[in-house]
């Protein structure tokens, strides 16, 4: 299975853009391309005498665009070799050679001199090669390669065994490699943190040097707005009059320019771009904390983006790629994109600048089981905050996720927040809260919920949905799975549009402040994607996924006689005890009963919009309802039940549903159940048995119309930005 970019892609075209937006500087040498590759036994330390053949570069080994399509062990060694010249233009400068990523231990020679080593399989790093090239000719650049993947390294849902939510590793050369020349003094970090009216800005210099300083320019649009001067490695102050805030509504970027000086004569000069923008939360006047945007509370609407590719792995085929799938996002309504236990090149942190999504950036899991990988672990968390920092997209960091790796929570969070005070930080998403960072985060398929309100923590999903559905001649396995595997794009759709019609509640009512839906693409087994795996097709038509997604008043396919709970706001009559014989007939009285809001259950239970807490083993429900004249045919039951719940219409048992379920599903009603409902008043009643794990009943009288608003298989139709 290969995407349409993969046609696009040669030796002499492969990832030829920039590949550090935000430190440009106009000189520099791209190495991607062609390179010779052996793998040797890691017990053989020698460069290979023979080379097994060629390898595309910065496509994995293991990916079909590579040209190999083969996995490494952990017993072997992966070897490259290229040869690269130096402009004779570049020979006053030192030079530095770029990785943006090697997964995962990866040694360098030039011309046969070690020029250094790096552990790590998601940052970038470099070396400077200045005592190593010959300006002269030809230039030797050898590479060797480790990945055990699954040796305690982080390294996301990389897997020797490839099944469920583990995919395909991605091991050796996965992103750009590139030459730059830089002045013997030069900029080697800048640090930007952006405020509403301002950017506070340090340039770190690669050298110490009292008479070092800086000249910072902001411009919107071309025109000059801001400038400060101000000395080296220290925080400057470039004020904005009449900013303009980044937001997904308006992504608005300034551009920087940035030089560095010694008593007025220029040293270096790099270009970047900064969206002014602050991520906060605030406590309502209900007490409830919820995410804010540059002051103002924002609902986050967004999905679990993997990146993965069926002919790139980790690496997309093209940045066009990148911006496609983040595009599609955009367009069909999402201001978030939950980049999941991976770390993707500057480019895709760009585009998401650019275009204006909304970026929680997952800290890639490892087992972390000893103190050696606990320590590695901490030295890729520093790194990822260090290198991705300036991007404004980004502002939320997710810790952990579902407890994979799992240690020193409460240590590792203030420490995050030490490094980057400027974004919120998720402790743990899903499952293995431990009360700490500025979220609560929970996960739940395929139904939505909402974690109990906290003053000082935003409520949010980090996952629910994975809805899935196979397109034939778009899937990459005959094998494949889903959460909940759906028949075709109707029946998706209809699924969808419940799910969010539920999420727009528990937002309303219960103050949810964010939804990860599961997810943009199918990933290899994994059919729960918007997207074909391919990105050939959407399996939702576009127009109809933007509007279930942005309006919270979209409607329901079909009409109610008696509402669920995550529509609006239901009364019920409810007791905990054993009631009479007879309670379930219109006729009995319920006045000595309590009332309350559907639904009834325990905050977690999956699925689960709670409203009155009910943790006992037995409740007991009554509720007035009317019905019109003529009493319609096609009457559902939509029901959400744990445990055993049995339902009376009119006295009437219409439906003895056992053991329980994980979403509302729709029960169809017999002939006798139909013929129980009548013009005007009419009594539901249900009792629900409980007997371990999580507790929930909701159950409505519902008439679908078959609608769901042009839902099939369509292509996504994108516009350019």
């Amino acid at each position: 299975m290969t995407t349409r970019w993969a046609e696009e892609v040669s030796p002499d075209r492969v990832w030829a853009e920039y590949p550090r937006p935000t430190m440009v500087r106009p000189d520099w040498q791209n190495l991607n391309g062609l390179w010779s590759y052996a793998v040797k036994p890691v017990s053989q330390a020698e460069p290979p005498a023979a080379w097994d053949g060629r390898i595309l570069v910065p496509f994995p080994i293991e990916s079909p665009l590579s040209g190999v399509g083969r996995r490494l062990r952990p017993d072997e060694r992966l070897w490259y070799r290229r040869t690269f010249r130096v402009p004779d233009s570049w020979r006053e400068r030192r030079l530095r050679l770029h990785f943006g990523a090697v997964d995962w231990w990866c040694r360098v020679w030039v011309n046969g001199v070690f020029v250094g080593e790096h552990r790590g399989g998601y940052d970038p790093f470099t070396f400077d090669i200045t005592r190593a090239v010959r300006f002269q000719d030809e230039n030797e650049l050898l590479v060797a390669v480790q990945d055990p993947t699954e040796g305690g390294q982080p390294r996301g849902k990389q897997a020797h065994r490839n099944e469920g939510i583990f995919y395909t590793p991605a091991s050796g050369i996965w992103q750009t490699v590139w030459l730059e020349p830089v002045p013997q003094l030069c900029i080697n970090r800048l640090v930007l943190r952006p405020e509403l009216n301002g950017l506070r800005l340090r340039v770190d210099p690669s050298g110490s040097d009292d008479e070092l300083g800086v000249v910072a320019v902001a411009r919107a649009e071309g025109r000059e707005v801001a400038r400060v001067t101000g000395p080296a490695a220290r925080e400057l102050w470039l004020r904005i009059s009449e900013p303009r805030h980044w937001s997904p509504e308006d992504p608005f970027l300034y551009d920087l320019e940035v030089a560095l000086v010694r008593r007025g004569e220029p040293l270096d000069r790099v270009t970047s771009y900064f969206g002014l923008r602050t991520v906060t939360l605030r406590t309502g006047e209900d007490g409830r904390a919820r995410i804010a945007l540059n002051g103002r509370t924002i609902f986050q609407l967004g999905t679990l983006d993997q990146g993965y590719w069926p002919d790139g792995i980790y690496t997309p085929p093209s940045d066009e790629a990148i911006r496609h799938d983040l595009q599609f996002l955009k367009n069909v309504g999402f201001n978030l994109a939950r980049k999941h236990v991976k770390v993707e090149s500057e480019r895709w942190y760009y585009w998401c600048d650019r275009l204006g999504l909304l970026v929680w950036q997952d800290m890639p899991s490892g087992e972390n089981h000893s103190p050696e990988t606990r320590l590695q672990f901490e030295v890729e968390l520093q790194r990822m905050i260090e290198a991705r920092r300036n991007h404004p997209s980004i502002i939320v960091w997710v810790l952990f996720n579902e407890g994979w790796g799992q240690y020193d929570t409460e240590r590792l969070t203030a420490w995050v927040k030490e490094l980057d005070p400027d974004r919120l930080v998720s402790n743990a998403s899903g499952w293995t809260d431990r009360q700490v960072g500025d979220l609560v985060d929970v996960h739940s398929y395929p139904g939505p919920v909402s974690p109990p309100p906290e003053p000082a923590r935003a409520a949010v999903l980090g996952e629910f949905g994975g809805l899935g559905l196979a397109v034939p001649g778009h899937t990459w396995s005959t094998q494949f799975w889903g959460y909940v595997m759906l028949p075709d794009a109707a029946a998706l759709a209809a699924r969808y549009q419940r799910l969010l019609q539920q999420v727009w509640q528990l937002h309303r009512v219960s103050g949810l402040s964010a939804a990860v839906y599961t997810q943009t693409t199918d990933v290899e087994t994994e059919c729960n994607g918007l997207l074909t795996y391919d990105r050939a097709l959407s399996k939702l038509d576009p127009a109809f996924l933007l509007r279930v997604n942005r309006d919270p008043s979209a409607p329901w396919p079909g009409r109610f006689l008696s509402p669920p709970a995550f529509l609006e706001p239901v009364t019920w009559r409810y007791r905990i005890t054993s009631p009479p014989e007879g309670w379930y007939d219109p006729g009995y009285n319920d006045a000595d009963w309590a009332e309350g809001s559907g639904g009834f259950g325990t905050y977690g239970t999956p699925g689960a919009f709670v409203q009155t807490t009910w943790s006992g083993p037995d409740l007991w429900l009554r509720r007035v309802f009317t019905c019109p004249d003529p009493v319609p045919e096609n009457v559902q039951l939509l029901v959400h039940h744990d445990e055993d719940a049995t339902v009376w219409i009119n006295g009437v048992l219409i439906a003895q549903l056992k053991g329980y379920t994980t979403d509302y599903v729709a029960v169809p009603l017999g002939a006798e159940a139909r013929a129980a409902l009548r013009p005007g008043t009419n009594v539901l009643a249900v009792h629900c048995h409980q007997t371990r794990g999580g507790q929930y009943i909701d159950v409505a009288l519902w008439m679908p119309n078959g609608e769901a608003g042009n839902p099939g298989p369509a292509e996504p139709g994108l516009n350019e930005p």
